[in-house]
């Protein structure tokens, strides 16, 4: 069989943390090439090591495959002209979007092949068929559903899209929608727990890479289930484990569980 050759692979947001970690990564799979760097418009031109950033533009032309973790505002402009364009597949880890944005999001899928996802942990992936199943087991009348959520003191948006994505697989294993139960606040006189809620909790601070957990909380007994991130470089490897898979696919809005082989 004939080894294909090299993807040319685009990172979005080089000059952030996890568009360094992505770049610093790939360099080291022989199945990744060359790389076109881009930030921001204005930045163009800027040398960054042995490189310089490009245009985004430059990007859609060259590469194969695009991995983007800069801004929700910035994945939905980038999927919308890739789209266009026709070309390349992305891989997006930036969350936060708003409504309008995903339904960007949505719609470039129709032309291009895309691997959206809160997070490309393994073990993130696996936690949340355990707290799916975990949910149908435990009933809604008897378990109250917590989660909780940790990041640095940079991250800019709350919860956390892992944490949303957990609380996505709460909700299909009750049988309801996340909208109708989620319970994102709480201050003052906010009067005893509604049975059923998907309650969340939001931690900020220092240089926390991400903890999440998901409590089910009895009269008579706490299950936790937990995943803790202790370096970047495990989102950098799912990324790119994304970007390789994602070359081959034919046009339409993927996620990791389809990456790992979890869903059919």
């Amino acid at each position: 069989m004939t080894t294909p050759p090299p993807l040319t692979l685009g990172i979005a947001g080089a000059l952030g943390r996890m568009g360094r970690a992505v770049s610093a990564l790939a360099k080291d799979r022989p199945d990744m090439g060359e790389q076109v760097l881009f930030d921001r418009a204005d930045l163009a031109g800027t040398p960054l090591g042995e490189q310089r950033l490009q245009t985004v533009q430059a990007a859609l032309d060259a590469c194969a495959v695009i991995i983007d973790f800069s801004t929700a505002e910035a994945s939905a402009r980038l999927a919308q002209a890739a789209a266009a364009a026709g070309r390349p597949a992305l891989v997006i880890g930036s969350t936060g979007f708003s409504d309008a944005q995903q339904a960007t999001i949505v719609q470039a899928a129709q032309r291009i092949a895309i691997v959206q996802s809160g997070n490309f942990s393994l073990g993130v992936n696996v936690l949340l068929g355990l707290v799916e199943r975990g949910a149908a087991a435990l009933g809604a009348a008897d378990y109250d559903l917590e989660i909780f959520e940790a990041h640095h003191r940079r991250k800019v948006d709350a919860p956390s899209g892992t944490a949303l994505m957990l609380g996505e697989a709460a909700a299909r294993g009750r049988g309801v929608k996340l909208a109708d139960a989620a319970v994102r606040a709480r201050d003052g006189m906010t009067g005893p727990r509604t049975a059923g809620s998907i309650g969340f909790s939001v931690l900020r601070g220092g240089g926390i890479v991400g903890e999440h957990s998901v409590t089910f909380a009895a009269e008579e007994e706490i299950l936790t289930l937990s995943h803790s991130a202790r370096d970047r470089g495990l989102f950098a490897r799912g990324a790119v484990a994304a970007a390789a898979w994602v070359a081959g696919q034919p046009a339409g809005l993927y996620d990791m569980q389809d990456v790992l082989g979890f869903r059919a």
